[in-house]
């Protein structure tokens, strides 16, 4: 396309009309967001509590369905809106530029002409015979490179070559004023042009086909519409994202933003504002349910096994989205869900919590360990984990949210055999802990600066590998941000050899470490060398053997043994768990109970007590 925009449509333009058509596309999408949540609550989720026959089993898929097609009616009208307000802020400039230029041309009395070349009249004198030099006309200059008078290139204004009448200097002072005035104009159209140039092309993607079906193919095109819109709007938006700033700085930002003009961030960024660290969790919610169907959409048909593994883990949150918000329409008093952070990098990124972390008075997030990733078992996992921490820590206080965060990469077990665990070198490498620690501290300060509480109580909580990030992530330049109490489970060592090194005071933290949870007790480096292992079975059948388990020096892998009373921490109470191997449940059964109320009560308790900031009721265990 090429724009035919002229500069008496640029000038008579009125942006006014842009904007209050930006308004109802807006109007349009927030109505359509509205018909969503009636349609979520007040029919599908009233007919899933009251009515269990076939009938109405069959009315719940079509509101499914139907809430779907709101949902992305919403998106769709959201993008529409933030191109139509883009063209019009963006079209302000050149504009106001133009009406400038005419302003000046009429205060001297030169003509513009519908081609925006300007005659202007004699003035001056000529030297020689003492008469007024000539006027004459001049066409503007829009900054490209065009030939000028004769053929030949002469010096423009601003440096650039356009019409130079050979390099030599007209005597008539209304020559350069005209010409001045001319090349503005013709600078402001060209700008002109190209806007329009560029939201046409834009706005003629933003179409949906007749008798519209909303699926994954529908999504992808979604995604592309919105990449159209960026790449168009990324002059007026993308800029003012602050990214490379801090979280609180990042909320200040956000509190300054108009209604629309947060409904335009969340319209054409979701997947940056829903990660972006100090954006509030209900906006990060809002965008990333909206990034989640664009990643299923492109991840929908990929083959791979990494592929089909993001598939399943998106699905399954998707599900677990949909699902959770019917349950709390039949019970109100289960917290909130919100889906904090949702990416593709590296080995998946997802946040998930269980109460709003902005208005609870006591927040945790929990990072997970070895193997973990984004796939269908996290979602159904680890996201349990952090359901039942809020639950659990809800009945000692009401106001208290849990999270799973999985914000890095953490290393991928390539079987379960003992060799594997020590002969991997990402496994047993802090490398992986340390490049996520400042992930992990920027979402902790995140919280800090959303949450609406003077003094919020913070706990950083870190099972397996998840702790020696956790004890990374303390070693930072301040620390955990926010960070009061610190909870590690079934560490294989945090980095530091004391408590009180974790930047909270010893008192503050506390360890749970079961009898059987052979991760707890892998031997120190040292040991492992001592013994041989990588010429014989591996470190879980030497502790199973009882040959290089403890040694009395209470090191293990990662530094001091954690649950030791050489580290200082308070270490309490958690089921001894099944026998590795011989009580017919895997290598490390007991290492993946720690959370759970089912398996493990007295931990799960004893984990909700420190959330809820009531460490008088955790039950104390003795050190090793």
């Amino acid at each position: 396309m090429t724009s035919s925009l002229t500069w008496q449509q640029l000038r008579d333009l009125k942006l006014t009309e842009l904007d209050a058509a930006a308004d109802s596309w807006g109007a349009a999408s927030r109505h359509a967001d509205a018909a969503q949540t009636r349609v979520d609550g007040d029919m599908s989720g009233t007919l899933s509590k009251t009515q269990q026959s076939e009938s109405a089993k069959s009315a719940v898929s079509r509101f499914k369905r139907l809430s779907s097609n709101y949902e992305y009616v919403k998106t769709e009208c959201g993008l529409v809106r933030t191109a139509v307000a883009g063209l019009a802020m963006e079209l302000a400039s050149p504009q106001r530029r133009l009406k400038e230029a005419l302003a000046d041309a009429a205060a001297n009395a030169y003509t513009v002409h519908d081609d925006g070349s300007i005659d202007y009249p004699a003035g001056g004198k000529n030297e020689l015979t003492g008469q007024p030099v000539p006027g004459g006309k001049v066409a503007g200059n829009n900054g490209m490179l065009t030939p000028g008078n004769n053929g030949l290139y002469g010096p423009g204004k601003n440096g650039l070559y356009g019409p130079g009448n050979s390099g030599l200097i007209n005597p008539n002072p209304h020559h350069a004023k005209a010409q001045d005035i001319a090349d503005r104009i013709a600078v402001a159209v060209r700008d002109a042009r190209e806007t329009d140039d560029r939201y046409q092309r834009t706005l003629s993607k933003l179409k949906a086909a007749d008798g519209l079906t909303v699926d994954e193919k529908t999504w992808a095109d979604a995604a592309a519409d919105m990449d159209a819109v960026r790449e168009a709007s990324h002059k007026f938006m993308k800029e003012e994202i602050p990214l490379d700033k801090s979280p609180s700085e990042r909320k200040e930002w956000w509190d300054k933003l108009s209604p629309e003009q947060r409904e335009e961030y969340l319209a054409s960024y979701p997947d940056v504002l829903g990660n972006l660290d100090g954006i509030p969790a209900v906006v990060r919610d809002e965008a990333n349910r909206d990034n989640l169907d664009l990643l299923i959409a492109k991840f929908e048909g990929k083959d791979g096994e990494t592929a089909e593994a993001r598939l399943g883990g998106l699905k399954e949150i998707r599900t677990q989205l949909d699902e959770y918000a019917a349950k709390r329409l039949s019970d109100p008093k289960e917290p909130p869900m919100l889906l904090l952070s949702i990416g593709d990098e590296g080995t998946g990124r997802a946040a998930v919590a269980f109460g709003n972390p902005d208005t609870s008075k006591n927040v945790a997030a929990y990072v997970p360990g070895l193997g973990t990733a984004l796939d269908a078992d996290f979602a159904r996992n680890d996201v349990k984990r952090a359901y039942d921490t809020a639950v659990l820590s809800r009945e000692n206080d009401s106001s208290s949210a849990a999270i799973v965060w999985l914000g890095y990469d953490p290393p991928q077990l390539g079987g379960v055999d003992a060799e594997t665990l020590l002969s991997n070198t990402e496994v047993m490498s802090p490398e992986r802990a340390e490049k996520g620690a400042p992930a992990y501290n920027s979402f902790m300060s995140g919280l800090a600066a959303t949450n609406d509480h003077d003094d919020p109580h913070m706990t950083a909580i870190g099972h397996s590998y998840g702790s020696r990030v956790v004890g990374a992530a303390t070693q930072e330049a301040g620390g955990i941000p926010g960070a009061d109490d610190i909870v590690l489970l079934g560490s294989p060592g945090v980095g530091v050899d004391k408590a009180e090194d974790l930047g909270v005071g010893k008192e503050h933290v506390y360890v749970g470490a079961a009898e059987n949870d052979p991760v707890t007790m892998l031997p120190s480096k040292k040991e492992v060398t001592a013994a041989g292992v990588f010429m014989g079975g591996g470190p879980l059948l030497s502790y199973l053997a009882g040959d290089i388990a403890d040694q009395g020096d209470d090191d293990i892998w990662f530094g001091k043994d954690p649950a030791s009373e050489a580290f200082g921490a308070n270490r309490f109470k958690v089921d001894d768990g099944p026998r590795p191997l011989i009580d017919g449940e895997g290598p490390t059964p007991a290492h993946s109970n720690y959370f759970n109320p089912d398996k493990d009560r007295v931990s799960a308790e004893n984990i909700a007590a420190v959330v809820a900031g009531n460490p008088q009721d955790v039950v104390p265990e003795k050190h090793r």
